[in-house]
């Protein structure tokens, strides 16, 4: 490369030479820049989203390819974030596809030391036999005379990415099953 030929690739000289005074575009471009190209350009489609790590409800654009999930950026259309995410919305697409996620149900009976995997029928009829055991031997009538109909067999506390509906329905179902001690982290 001749001398004269590395002056011109040096950004700095493209700066003060071509039409990009303040070195933002075009001059501070190299020319591994110009052979790369985003990861949002392959998308077949975008879904807007909402970020599912608190209740702030930040609006995500999620870019789909053959049907997966390829990057996750901020929604520019949100009145909430305005195309902004904080880190973990930032992170969020290993949510998707990171190879920590767990794709199966996770169980460790008491006093064990392993994890084992159910499928999702069998965890779920344990759920519902837990729920129905302790409404069973927590359910109180009355308190000193004072009719209470409740249990104190088991609570609910939601996660703080559940939206206003969710939460109804979750304090309807868990007060529909007698529990009284629901919350939810969107409040703590």
């Amino acid at each position: 490369m001749g001398v004269r030929r590395w002056i011109e690739s040096w950004p700095v000289y493209r700066q003060f030479s071509g039409d990009d005074p303040l070195g933002r575009g075009v001059a501070a471009r190299s020319a591994g820049t110009e052979r790369i190209t985003p990861r949002v350009s392959t998308a077949d489609r975008v879904v807007k989203s909402v970020c599912p790590y608190c209740a702030v409800g930040c609006g995500q654009d999620v870019y789909v390819k053959d049907g997966k999930v390829t990057q996750i950026e901020g929604d520019p259309d949100s009145p909430v974030s305005r195309g902004r995410l904080c880190p973990k919305g930032s992170a969020s697409l290993q949510l998707t596809t990171g190879d920590a996620r767990e794709q199966r149900v996770l169980y460790r009976r008491p006093h064990g030391t392993e994890w084992e995997s159910l499928d999702l029928d069998t965890a779920m009829d344990m759920i519902a036999d837990r729920v129905v055991e302790a409404r069973r031997h927590g359910w109180q009538w009355e308190q000193d005379g004072v009719p209470v109909r409740r249990t104190l067999g088991f609570a609910s506390l939601g996660g703080a990415t559940l939206d206003n509906e969710e939460n109804y329905l979750i304090k309807k179902l868990f007060t529909a099953l007698g529990a009284v001690q629901i919350e939810n982290q969107a409040r703590v």
